[in-house]
């Protein structure tokens, strides 16, 4: 079984979220030849003040 994390910096809206599972499941079973119901994606929504760049968090940019 096919398992996807994706992590974003921020907030996704309900609509983007099934957007994203819906085109990261076509590629999975693409690619891999697996079923649909295989593929396990996890999205994971981190506030911007847990996460960093060039020593800089996000909250602050």
């Amino acid at each position: 079984m096919p398992y996807v994390n994706i992590r974003v910096a921020g907030t996704l809206t309900k609509e983007q979220k099934e957007k994203i599972s819906k085109g990261v499941t076509e590629i999975i079973c693409k690619e891999t030849g697996k079923p649909p119901e295989a593929v396990l994606l996890m999205l994971d929504e981190l506030d911007r003040g847990n996460v960093a760049k060039s020593g800089k968090l996000l909250s602050d940019t």
